[in-house]
């Protein structure tokens, strides 16, 4: 027995059944980018020293390039996640779709340039 009335099935304005499924990747997503900063801290602290050659060394190993490059895109995943579901449950005007097309599109953005950065002083030796 279902409580929506015909026309409300019929619009299929019922739940769309994901929000579990969104529940569970802000959780994997924000367990994921918490292990990777820890990494990032202790990795950061057995440096025996922060001056540009030393980073750019560290960050040319694969053993640090790459967890890093999962750590900008678990970042910038759960911040996207995070901030459609803020616009999702507080915005209720005609800009919500152009607000969650900025994220996503910021998001992208935002990633994309931090591991076109950390690909090039890997691979290059030197920043972006």
């Amino acid at each position: 027995m279902t409580m929506e009335t015909p026309l409300r099935q019929a619009r299929g304005l019922g739940s769309a059944r994901t929000g579990a499924h969104h529940w569970w990747l802000e959780r994997l997503s924000s367990v994921s980018t918490l292990l990777l900063l820890v990494w990032f801290v202790a990795s950061l602290w057995r440096l025996p020293a922060y001056d540009h050659g030393t980073i750019v060394q560290w960050l040319g190993s694969p053993l640090a390039a790459v967890p890093m490059i999962l750590l900008i895109l678990s970042t910038f995943w759960h911040a996207r996640m995070g901030l459609i579901v803020a616009i999702e449950d507080y915005e209720h005007g005609g800009s919500r779709l152009l607000l969650v097309v900025l994220v996503n599109f910021l998001a992208i953005l935002g990633a994309a340039l931090a591991i076109f950065a950390v690909l090039k002083i890997a691979f290059a030796g030197t920043p972006a």
